[in-house]
C-alpha cells in the first residue's frame, strides 16, 4: 500500500479510503490486468484475416504480451497460489475473459470450414496451450535459464521461443 500511495503521489490513508481495503485493491488490479490483455486481443482485428494468419498473429501477440507484461504473469501466479480465492468473487472476470475463447472459436471455425485445422481442436484447449507456453516463458524464465540455458542471449531466446509457440501449429495435422 505504501508503494502504491507513493507512486500515486498520495497517502496510504487516501488509498485505503478509496479502495476500503487491500483485498478490494487486489481484486481491482486482477480485473484490470485481465481487461488489458483482452483489450489487446480485440485490437488485433483478427476477424478479417485468413484463419491460419489470424491464429499465427494471435499466438505471436499473446507471447509478446506475456513477455512485455511480467507483472500480469506475477499477479496471475499470486492468484493461482491462493487457489483463485479472489477470482471467485468476481463475475466480471468470467465475463471479460469469454472473449478469449470466442475469438479462438471464430478463428478455428473459419479454419475448419476450409479444412485448414483439425476438426477436433477445441478453443478452450487451444487457449490453454497458447497461454501455457507464453506464461511458462515468463514465469519460469529465471530458473529455466539458469538450469538449461546458462549464458544464453535473452533476445535470441525470446525470438526462439516465440517462433516455437507458432510452429506447434504445424504439428497438428488436418485430416
Amino acid at each position: 500500500m505504501e508503494q502504491i500511495a507513493e507512486k500515486a503521489g498520495t497517502t496510504k490513508r487516501m488509498v485505503v479510503y478509496h479502495f476500503k481495503n487491500k483485498e478490494n485493491l487486489y481484486l481491482l488490479a486482477l480485473e484490470h490486468v485481465y481487461t488489458q490483455i483482452r483489450a489487446s486481443e480485440k485490437e488485433l482485428s483478427l476477424a478479417g484475416m485468413p484463419p491460419v494468419e489470424a491464429l499465427v498473429h494471435l499466438v505471436e501477440s499473446t507471447f509478446d504480451y506475456h513477455a512485455d507484461h511480467p507483472d500480469y504473469i506475477r499477479i496471475i501466479c499470486m492468484e493461482n497460489m491462493q487457489r483463485g480465492r479472489f477470482m471467485q468473487q468476481s463475475s466480471y472476470l468470467r465475463q471479460v475473459n469469454r472473449s478469449a475463447l470466442e475469438l479462438l472459436a471464430g478463428i478455428l471455425q473459419r479454419g475448419k470450414e476450409k479444412q485448414l485445422f483439425n476438426q477436433t481442436v477445441d478453443a478452450r484447449d487451444l487457449h490453454r496451450l497458447i497461454s501455457s507456453f507464453s506464461f511458462h516463458y515468463v514465469a519460469n524464465s529465471y530458473t529455466f535459464t539458469l538450469l538449461f540455458e546458462d549464458g544464453a542471449d535473452e533476445q535470441a531466446q525470446r525470438q526462439h521461443y516465440r517462433k516455437m509457440a507458432v510452429q506447434w501449429r504445424s504439428a497438428i495435422p488436418c485430416p
